[in-house]
């Protein structure tokens, strides 16, 4: 909206035709409404996708229906035969919104083509963040695949702050140094300037940054509060122990009841373990009382880190309640020793910990306020399944074959539940996340009964199965089950 004239340089309008002209200028600054176009027999579309079983969970629509699009958008959703300049053939296949990762690391064309592969139209960097924001935008603008976004990173900040040597996670500075009270300001004024640049919220990775303390992290929560988006932040420590996941979800809920802010808590499984079912019944007790808190998941029974990060720093097997032969080293698939450990972990790289249980795993997909993430990354080839398979391995495993959630109930935590924790400071997430007239045409097609992710520990850099047709802004992305990358749709997702 323009601002409001100075009162010193208002002036009665001499005429009526300054009064129109002064009101249209002030008009063509507000964006217009999307408008949806009713279909009709003469109406020829961009591309149509016909006979789908279309899903819509917002409006719980679950029938047979024709899309149709239009410049970017859904125009038509229809049980009328729609004409298209371009016509795909959905029958057998269910037609949904495009998923929407919270927590992708990856964001670069070889991890944007195994989310797209996966289903995953939106993938968005919000627990460790970027910065600088704006350079980081500028560096995909037009060359992305599918949607993209990152918060205003709490980790990477303190990094350049205190001149830690760490590529992308702390090994040293931020580890071992307390920050000044100057280093503090510094640190928070580069937050903001990632929200003055569009940041989605503030990420933040307390297990990685050991030396901020609950007084520390505070200022931070304020920040947010102002700016009224949420922090999405990796907690302090894991696990059963005292200090545990039970300490620092309570910081977590204080700091949100104290500031007012809203905060989402990463993979509640990895944190948890065991604890899970305690940890979602602190989340929802904090939600009934109306203090905007929310969390996700990813469906394995082991995480990753950096093994020179703090995670595994003294006293780990303790913390995390695991062995050396717990940790398997991505780069070549080995399970580790003391000797190795101790080796690899002066050279640095990629660990995968396992630490949880198939039950655990379960309880978290089966409770319908996790919203599912895949906090994945892949570097040629290299990483974790969670990079490639998660979505499919939701719908595959535990929607067709467990039955631990119903398929449109894991359609809205994949799609209309993130973008609903976005929207509010985010207006472009109202359009998405949806599968409604009026909708950004983010839409995935994919075969309820072959859907399946097929990522291993052992070889993670598989795509996975069951997704024919996966649409960016009208756009195919995957047709017939293969990538198609002959444009490159993705836009940037900004907040306010």
């Amino acid at each position: 909206m323009p601002a409001p004239m100075p009162a010193a340089s208002l002036r009665p309008l001499r005429s009526l035709s300054s009064l129109l002209l002064a009101t249209a200028v002030n008009l063509a600054l507000i964006p217009a409404p999307a408008t949806a176009q009713t279909p009709t027999q003469a109406t020829t579309y961009d591309l149509v996708l016909l006979h789908g079983r279309v899903i819509d969970p917002e409006t719980k629509l679950d029938a047979l229906r024709n899309v149709g699009i239009l410049n970017g958008r859904i125009a038509a959703v229809s049980t009328e035969e729609l004409h298209g300049n371009r016509v795909l053939d959905a029958s057998g296949l269910v037609v949904a919104p495009g998923f929407i990762d919270l927590h992708s690391h990856g964001q670069d064309p070889e991890n944007y083509r195994y989310k797209a592969m996966d289903g995953v139209t939106t993938a968005l960097e919000l627990e460790v963040g970027a910065f600088p924001v704006a350079p980081w935008y500028a560096s995909r603008q037009g060359k992305a695949l599918i949607n993209y976004g990152a918060s205003s990173g709490h980790i990477p900040a303190a990094m350049a702050v205190m001149h830690d040597t760490g590529s992308w996670l702390p090994r040293d500075k931020v580890i071992t140094d307390t920050p000044t009270a100057a280093q503090q300001a510094e640190i928070l004024a580069d937050l903001e300037q990632g929200l003055r640049e569009g940041a989605l919220g503030i990420g933040m990775g307390l297990a990685y940054t050991p030396r901020e303390t609950p007084a520390d992290i505070l200022p931070v929560f304020q920040l947010a509060a102002r700016w009224r988006e949420p922090i999405f932040v990796h907690m302090r420590n894991p696990g059963g122990l005292t200090p545990g996941v039970v300490d620092s979800l309570q910081e977590m809920i204080a700091d949100a009841a104290i500031t007012g802010a809203a905060v989402h808590i990463v993979h509640i499984n990895s944190m948890a373990n065991r604890l899970t079912p305690l940890a979602l019944t602190m989340i929802h007790g904090a939600r009934t009382l109306g203090l905007d808190v929310s969390t996700e998941a990813y469906p394995y029974i082991a995480g990753a880190t950096a093994i020179e990060s703090d995670v595994l720093g003294p006293g780990w097997q303790q913390k995390l309640d695991i062995t050396y032969h717990d940790l398997q080293w991505v780069e070549t698939g080995e399970r580790l020793t003391e000797e190795s450990f101790n080796r690899y972990r002066k050279t640095g790289g990629k660990i995968i910990l396992f630490t949880n249980t198939e039950e655990m795993v379960r309880r978290a997909m089966a409770d319908s306020m996790v919203i599912i993430a895949s906090d994945g990354t892949l570097t040629n080839g290299k990483g974790h399944p969670r990079s490639a398979g998660t979505y499919a391995r939701v719908l595959g495993r535990y929607v067709r074959e467990e039955k631990a959630l119903t398929l449109i109930e894991a359609i809205r935590r994949s799609s209309l539940a993130p973008a609903k924790r976005l929207e509010a400071f985010t207006p472009q997430m109202k359009h998405k996340g949806r599968l409604q007239v009026g909708a950004d045409a983010d839409i995935i097609a994919f075969d309820p009964n072959k859907v399946i992710d097929k990522a291993t520990f052992e070889n993670p850099a598989q795509y996975s199965v069951g997704f024919q047709y996966v649409l960016v802004a009208g756009h195919p992305v995957v047709t017939n089950g293969k990538l198609d990358e002959s444009t490159l749709p993705g836009q940037p997702v900004r907040a306010r």
